[in-house]
């Protein structure tokens, strides 16, 4: 979820990431459980993992991942009005820190192969490329 706040910053996670064998930035992401809709787990795992809750959510898109191995899809949401709460993460997102970056310095993370996640990447540039954020 690219989430937006009112000054233009983006909540953006760094994390171990043990398939990579390395930290990574990340948009929030997570997901989608047996009969929820990606919306729905768009806005979950962001009040888990960030404790933002956002009034407005645009979907992006999706990007296919994987595809040697998996059906897996990421959906992209771009989440605003957002209000800040306290998070509710699992027991592997102890290390989960939050950040909140400008989207220009995002757009420059996954430019420099910095945000190696498909569906942060995905997000992000789709954004960009559309204009729905400054």
């Amino acid at each position: 979820m690219l989430a937006v706040d009112g000054r233009g910053l983006v909540a953006v996670t760094r994390q171990w990431i043990y398939v990579h064998g390395e930290t990574q930035w990340r948009l929030p992401a997570g997901r989608v459980d047996e009969g929820e809709s990606p919306e729905v787990a768009a806005a979950r795992e962001l009040r888990e993992e960030t404790g933002v809750r956002a009034a407005s959510w645009l979907p992006l898109g999706a990007v296919n991942c994987a595809d040697s191995l998996s059906n897996h899809r990421d959906h992209g949401f771009l989440a605003t009005g957002l209000t800040l709460g306290p998070h509710e993460r699992e027991a592997g997102e102890t290390d989960l820190e939050v950040h909140w970056l400008s989207f220009a310095r995002v757009v420059e993370l996954v430019l420099a192969g910095e945000m190696p996640h498909a569906g942060s990447s995905f997000s992000v540039l789709s954004a960009r490329v559309k204009e729905l954020v400054g």
